[in-house]
């Protein structure tokens, strides 16, 4: 991060603390995207046997070329079944307050100048849900704080049309 924007975060801090009423001119918040938002998907790792296991321990050269198409055959069938996404009666898929806030972190981060680190996304209420953007000191200016803030209702309004939070 530039000092240029460390020295304009640090005069708003002051200035705010100070009682200076300069604040953030109003700015209209980015437009965001009207396509419905992608949940990550869990990979699903196949489990090893037990077999294969206790015959690689033993460091025999036969043994280890034994166990080998063993291990072959359980990596070509899945473990489990991936697991079945929740929806309710409206077709909204049910999803936990981290899942919720890693898809409200993934589309901010599609805005022009969003910091890579120092922001915490936080999900709260039941039926309708709401975000809060926090920042860490020195991730980000007051002016694209400001502005990354204004993009949060947008954004969040246009979630509950997909997603509903999970209790």
């Amino acid at each position: 991060m530039s000092d240029e924007v460390k020295d304009a975060g640090l005069v708003a801090m002051i200035s705010s603390i100070l009682g200076g009423n300069k604040r953030a001119d109003p700015a209209a918040p980015p437009p965001l995207a009207e396509v419905p938002p992608i949940v990550p998907a869990d990979p699903v790792e196949p489990a090893a046997t037990s077999r294969s296991e206790s015959k690689s321990e033993s460091g025999s050269d036969a043994a280890e070329a034994e166990s080998a198409p063993d291990a072959a055959a359980a990596a070509a069938e899945p473990a489990e079944p991936p697991a079945q996404i929740a929806t309710t009666r409206d077709g909204k898929r049910l999803l936990p307050a981290e899942a919720i806030a890693d898809l409200v972190l993934g589309e901010l981060r599609k805005l022009d100048n969003f910091p890579s680190s120092g922001v915490s996304v936080t999900v709260y209420g039941y039926r309708h849900w709401n975000a809060m953007l926090t920042f860490a000191p020195f991730s980000t200016s007051f002016q694209n704080a400001t502005r990354f803030r204004q993009a949060v209702p947008d954004l969040v309004f246009k979630l509950r049309r997909f997603v509903e939070l999970e209790i």
